[in-house]
């Protein structure tokens, strides 16, 4: 599920929104009325949408956007006149007045944006660093002398291993070394 995190000035604003989201079937994680509320409820979070005004009590917009976490997008509302002097920035908008159509179509194309990069990341293999393949390496290599495994043969059952236990190859590893080193 996305975070939603909804920030105005005007809490009874941000509370419309959100329940206008809750009913279209959005979860909404927070709901604050400053920059400062917003963006400690998004450092707790990976990834997710910020939906603000122009200007908030403590800050503006851009500055909201500066020091949001890598991984969250923004969905500013304001007036056309002020959306025009921004036009071209990474920060999605929408004209006030609000058509309730517009916010849930967009919201819902940002989050399905945010689901595409979780899926790609989740595809790209993680980087192992040089002591976590040496454990690797080492624990196969151990497999190899005692069970008369190949190399692949040592990679795959530490693999399995792996995802029959639900731990990754790393700890999978250890276990092998200090099981068959007793």
């Amino acid at each position: 599920m996305t975070s939603i995190v909804i920030v105005f000035p005007k809490i009874e604003d941000a509370k419309s929104i959100k329940n206008v989201l809750v009913r279209s079937g959005h979860s909404v994680t927070a709901v604050c009325s400053t920059g400062a509320q917003a963006i400690s409820q998004a450092d707790g979070l990976n990834d997710g949408i910020v939906i603000c005004g122009y200007k908030m009590p403590d800050m503006i917009f851009s500055e909201l956007h500066g020091d949001l976490p890598k991984g969250f997008e923004m969905l500013l509302m304001a007036s056309r006149n002020l959306l025009e002097e921004y036009a071209g920035s990474d920060v999605m908008s929408l004209a006030m007045p609000l058509k309730v159509h517009e916010l849930i179509e967009t919201v819902d194309m940002m989050v399905q944006n945010i689901e595409r990069r979780r899926r790609r990341q989740k595809a790209v293999p993680k980087q192992r660093n040089p002591e976590e393949m040496a454990l690797i390496r080492a624990a196969k290599e151990l497999l190899m002398e005692r069970n008369n495994m190949t190399e692949e043969e040592a990679h795959r059952y530490i693999q399995k291993c792996s995802m029959d236990s639900s731990t990754g190859m790393v700890e999978t590893a250890q276990m092998v070394l200090s099981v068959m080193r007793i």
